[in-house]
């Protein structure tokens, strides 16, 4: 295969690995919480055949949109959405892991959890029990939990220095060695959740995009091959 047709080859690839990452954003529109995320490339440049530089598209990463998404009220006393920076930490078999999918509820223990049944945690580190015989749940914007028998706590809100580094798992979850700290500007609303920032129109105008390059460069890569093809017959011809 000649230069030329790597080069489509390489272009290719990155389209088609671009594809798979708008497809997990389209098929998570409505996950609560969700963050979508794009692809980054850079240049690659090699010596081609005859000393002449070729460029060929390289995967440099994966980037996360950290962009606050849309804010939708629910009525549900124990439904929290965070407007601004953030996530809330809560305790899994794995350790503690981060989420900004706020529909929590109560377990049979009355402890509040995520709707998997991992124990949402406090400021303090610790699970938060609501007393039996408590019916009115208030969440206040600065995360203060209460009911009509007394404060439950304060629900705990973690920042990070880089969102970057953070790692998706399982169930809307995020992990990450870095140190939390206190959110800066950040406010808790009761009630309601917030949705995911994945923008359906623009996505689908990048899955189109990338399904031209991938059409353009299987037609370069075919005329290349049967450039080729009538080459060789030609010079089998000649002999």
């Amino acid at each position: 295969m000649n230069d030329a047709s790597l080069v489509a080859l390489s272009a290719q690839l990155a389209a088609l690995q671009r594809t798979s990452v708008i497809a997990n954003n389209v098929a998570n529109l409505s996950t609560t919480g969700f963050k979508g995320e794009h692809l980054l490339f850079v240049e690659y440049l090699s010596q081609a055949n005859g000393g002449t530089p070729a460029s060929y598209v390289q995967q440099f990463g994966t980037t996360r949109d950290t962009s606050q998404g849309p804010i939708t009220r629910t009525g549900n006393s124990l439904d929290v959405a965070i407007q601004g920076d953030g996530f809330f930490t809560v305790q899994t078999p794995l350790g503690p892991r981060y989420t900004r999918n706020g529909r929590f509820q109560l377990d049979a223990t009355r402890q509040i959890v995520t709707s998997q049944g991992y124990p949402v945690l406090s400021d303090t580190g610790s699970p938060m029990v609501v007393p039996d015989g408590a019916s009115q749940i208030a969440i206040g914007g600065e995360g203060s939990v209460s009911t009509e028998q007394g404060t439950v706590g304060r629900l705990g809100l973690a920042a990070f220095a880089s969102q970057q580094a953070i790692m998706p798992t399982a169930g809307g979850l995020y992990t990450t060695d870095q140190t939390p700290q206190a959110p800066a500007n950040s406010k808790l609303v009761q009630g309601a959740l917030e949705g995911s920032n994945v923008e359906p129109i623009i996505e689908i105008t990048r899955l189109l995009t990338a399904e031209r390059i991938v059409d353009y460069t299987k037609i370069f890569v075919n005329a290349q091959a049967s450039q080729t093809s009538n080459a060789l017959e030609r010079l089998g011809k000649t002999v």
